[in-house]
């Protein structure tokens, strides 16, 4: 594979890198919280305005309108790793819900919600998976019933990230019991200020309520949220899901991460020595630059994929796989490294990165083992004779 860029490339590589650099001032700061903080918002704007995210989606839905170019995406996400500017806003409605929206989507739909998510102004959460129906999603058993131009929701889901924070749903019912179960299952879209759904939250090992329960009471929801068809909610939630795992296996936000991590290393000292000098931290720390390498590797193995109009296979699968885990790994090198400070968690003057660390590697472990994902991952590649180690199936979560 040639990777040298042509000189049209490499003009707006330096394009992008300027941008970013003459900008990075409008850039929303780590005390600016919140979903909708205005500079988070006002900064998402600035991005789409300049091409620099939500750039092949139609103007009419509020993106750029660019042709598609697999490559220019690569570098602008690329930049963004390099710079260490905050990223454009993510998540399960920009990143998950547009996309499937504009494969899948009436123009109802689009016109209605597409333009407000990518602006952050609508925030999204997922009800997919439900008790007895986490690895096992088919197996889900919240029931929507017909009545006149609405649906009549009763069940549960669980495991539900920003389900407090959010404006709106997009979720799985089974709308035909009586059909195998990976058909009679419907794809839908509603308001979580809708009557009769009530939500609690779950605090996890990072001390923070990041997922959870919610439980719908006869919760009617017009017909108008189904997306695609009613029954046929399978293949849209398969569409979404592999744009889920792209969300979490994304090579240049590891890079980014590990970046971060490098630059830590060279200011953070033990009795007067950096980090980096160490030779037992900085061979770690260069094992884990090869395989952020290797993972940038598979990215442009998906990259020759696409442009090839080829699926990407394997390859595609074990992104999400690959980045839980790779995160994982540079998070704890954080804070193995920072030795009696690495395990500081709570707020205090010796606390390091806000405690961004000790929260990336409880939350990593947790999507790594959530819902038997990596597990069954690993089986399939032992399956394939790709020499990762099978480990036991799980059951249903």
């Amino acid at each position: 594979m040639d990777l040298t860029l042509s000189p049209e490339y490499a003009a707006f590589r330096d394009q992008v890198a300027e941008t970013l650099k003459a900008n990075a001032h409008l850039a929303p700061g780590p005390d600016d919280k919140g979903l909708k903080h205005p500079k988070r918002l006002a900064w998402q704007e600035f991005l789409i305005r300049e091409g620099l995210t939500a750039r092949t989606i139609p103007t009419e839905y509020g993106g750029y309108g660019a042709e598609p170019d697999i490559l220019k995406s690569r570098i602008i996400a690329e930049e963004f790793a390099r710079s260490g500017v905050p990223r454009p806003l993510a998540g399960q409605g920009i990143s998950m819900l547009v996309p499937t929206l504009l494969e899948l989507g009436t123009p109802e739909q689009k016109e209605a919600y597409i333009e407000r998510t990518l602006k952050g102004e609508l925030i999204w959460c997922q009800g997919y998976s439900e008790p007895g129906a986490g690895s096992d999603l088919a197996a889900l058993r919240t029931r929507a019933v017909e009545d006149g131009d609405d649906f009549v929701i009763n069940g549960q889901k669980i495991w539900t990230s920003t389900a407090r924070q959010a404006d709106m749903m997009f979720c799985l019912v089974r709308t035909d019991p009586d059909a195998k179960k990976h058909h009679g299952i419907t794809y839908i879209l509603f308001p979580m200020d809708t009557p009769g759904i009530e939500v609690r939250p779950l605090v996890d090992m990072t001390g923070s309520a990041n997922f959870n329960e919610v439980f719908f009471t006869d919760v009617r929801v017009p017909k108008s949220g189904v997306v695609f068809e009613v029954n046929k909610g399978w293949q849209v939630a398969n569409a979404t899901l592999t744009h889920e795992r792209g969300m979490l296996g994304d090579p240049n936000a590891t890079k980014a991460r590990f970046i971060e991590l490098v630059e830590l290393m060279k200011v953070e000292t033990v009795n007067g020595q950096r980090l980096i000098d160490n030779p037992v931290l900085r061979d770690r720390l260069m094992t884990l630059q090869a395989e952020v390498y290797a993972m940038q590797a598979n990215g442009l193995r998906i990259t020759t994929n696409r442009l090839k109009g080829e699926a990407a296979g394997l390859a595609g699968l074990i992104v999400k796989l690959q980045g839980c885990e790779l995160n994982h790994q540079i998070a704890a090198l954080a804070i193995d490294a920072l030795g009696e400070l690495g395990i500081l968690y709570e707020e205090g003057e010796h606390l390091r990165s806000g405690g961004a660390w000790q929260w990336r590697y409880m939350y990593d472990l947790g999507l790594i083992i959530g819902g038997g994902t990596a597990q069954i991952q690993k089986n399939i590649i032992a399956e394939r004779g790709l020499g990762m180690p099978r480990e036991p199936r799980l059951a249903r979560s």
